[in-house]
């Protein structure tokens, strides 16, 4: 017998591995599938083939998480400074008008909306001592 359960806007963890400093679990959500991952610095995240980082996350970033959509493209994430700062790419900009569709508890209600820089298409925020950036979904597949 196949149950199905429905439950708006929680998570429900599926799998969960943890190795190297890199924890990772697959969760659903009402409207997709996501994986969510952790590091302990940018550059470690950007060496995962799975779900590399941006570029423009400073490899010294530290504690950086992260939840991917892995039916699209929308992705939020979160890290500590740690003394670095944005390169020169991210640039004031627009916040982003739609709010995610992804959650995590380290992720603030109305993040999106306090967003003021643009990083290679990533709506960014510094505050709290944390930098906070989200992807939104987009049909063009980048």
């Amino acid at each position: 017998m196949v149950r199905k359960m429905a439950v708006a806007g929680a998570v429900v963890a599926v799998t969960a591995v943890s190795g190297c400093g890199l924890r990772e679990a697959i969760i659903e959500q009402g409207n997709g599938h996501a994986k969510a991952v952790s590091y302990e610095s940018g550059l470690e995240g950007k060496n995962d083939a799975d779900a590399k980082l941006p570029g423009w996350v400073p490899d010294g970033a530290r504690q950086v998480v992260e939840v991917i959509r892995t039916t699209g493209t929308e992705r939020i994430l979160k890290y500590r400074p740690e003394g670095t700062t944005l390169p020169a790419l991210c640039t004031p900009g627009n916040a982003e008008a739609a709010p995610p569709t992804l959650t995590a508890d380290w992720w603030p209600a109305g993040e999106h909306k306090r967003t003021d820089k643009v990083c290679d298409g990533w709506h960014v925020a510094i505050e709290q001592g944390a930098v906070y950036a989200y992807r939104a979904e987009s049909l063009l597949g980048n």
